[in-house]
């Protein structure tokens, strides 16, 4: 083993932007793992089959690449500079998570990865092989970072660091180099139940357990369809996923602010109106939304999502703009605009 090499890829990383860097071995993170079958087996995946489709490789990072011997861990910070939460209170904008509010991380994170990749394939003079994967690929990201040391799975089943509290990227670059690992981190939760307790929608049966058919961050990404009736009121005026869980953890009060500008919000993100984000056509979303990781959910899931803020934001002013979207050609962007003008109208 190189510590050497290890040293210098370390220090390389850190001259890259990433504000952490560390390694384990493929198999370490079942020492870590959380139950991903039980997940599995209450349904709390939602309609995210693609989950259980990989949860062998999910289950074993071994399986997804057998000839990798390591696995760099990288964390970027992306903190911002407010609480968002603080944005609650403006009913009448829509509420984007921190991490949507400008370019897409995983365009940024993989190109820093790759180029940190090829310095590794540059500097081993051994002709090593190299993976790179930024949430794509069923990897566990959170079990290996745990196993690397970046830091431990919180209650909020999101990874927490000491230095770094919970607004971090994670990518990894699996290897057939053998490079000295790291130390695993502990849990330092303790009795804390902050996160928990934050959740609009009690989306945590228990504690390191997460039900995606409550999580808000799930609703408004990866489910298509009409959000039930009785979740839409504790949305609020989030429009694009929830950091509740992530702002509320104590560890935060170590991070700094995120070095990398493109993550830094842009200025019509930050407290959007909700009357300008609902009157989008499908070319108005695209436009608006180019480059950032919004534009993937498509117009009728985002304004979906802003006609259920309209229709909890209590302001009249907006009543007109959900009456013109009542019949509107999707069919989810027409629901919830007949939902917003009941709500509205009580």
């Amino acid at each position: 083993m190189d510590d050497t090499l290890k040293s210098r890829l370390v220090e390389q990383a850190l001259a890259e932007g990433f504000s952490a860097c560390r390694i384990c071995r493929p198999g370490d993170a079942a020492h870590v793992a959380g139950d991903l079958a039980g997940f599995l087996d209450k349904g709390y995946h939602g309609t995210m089959g693609w989950l259980a489709e990989r949860a062998h490789w999910r289950g074993d990072p071994k399986a997804l690449w057998p000839e990798a011997r390591s696995v760099i861990m990288l964390a970027e910070s992306y903190t911002p500079e407010e609480d968002p939460r603080e944005q609650l209170e403006q009913s009448s904008a829509g509420l984007v998570s921190v991490y949507a509010r400008n370019r897409d991380y995983h365009d940024i994170l993989k190109k820093r990865l790759k180029r940190l990749a090829r310095w590794l394939i540059a500097e081993a003079g051994d002709d090593p092989m190299v993976k790179v994967f930024v949430d794509t690929a069923p990897v566990p990201e959170k079990p290996l970072g745990q196993a690397a040391g970046l830091g431990w799975q919180g209650k909020h089943t999101n990874l927490v660091s000491r230095e770094l509290g919970s607004w971090f990227f994670i990518g990894s670059i699996f290897t057939t180099l053998d490079l000295p690992v790291d130390f695993a981190e502990i849990n330092h939760c303790g009795s804390c139940r902050a996160c928990l307790d934050a959740c609009p929608t009690d989306a945590f049966p228990a504690p390191n357990r997460i039900d995606a058919r409550r999580c808000i961050s799930y609703l408004t990404i990866e489910h298509k369809g009409p959000i039930d009736p009785a979740l839409r009121p504790l949305m609020g005026n989030r429009i694009y996923g929830c950091d509740d869980c992530l702002a509320a953890c104590p560890w935060n009060k170590f991070a700094v602010q995120a070095q990398e500008v493109r993550y830094h919000a842009r200025a019509d993100l930050k407290s959007p109106p909700l009357a300008e984000l609902a009157a989008l056509d499908d070319a108005g979303f695209r436009q608006k939304f180019s480059g950032s990781p919004i534009k993937r959910i498509g117009r009728g899931r985002f304004v979906r999502n802003v006609l259920y803020a309209i229709g909890n934001s209590g302001d009249l002013s907006l009543l007109k703009l959900a009456e013109s979207l009542c019949n509107d050609s999707e069919d989810v962007v027409a629901d919830a605009a007949r939902w917003a003008v009941g709500r509205l109208q009580l």
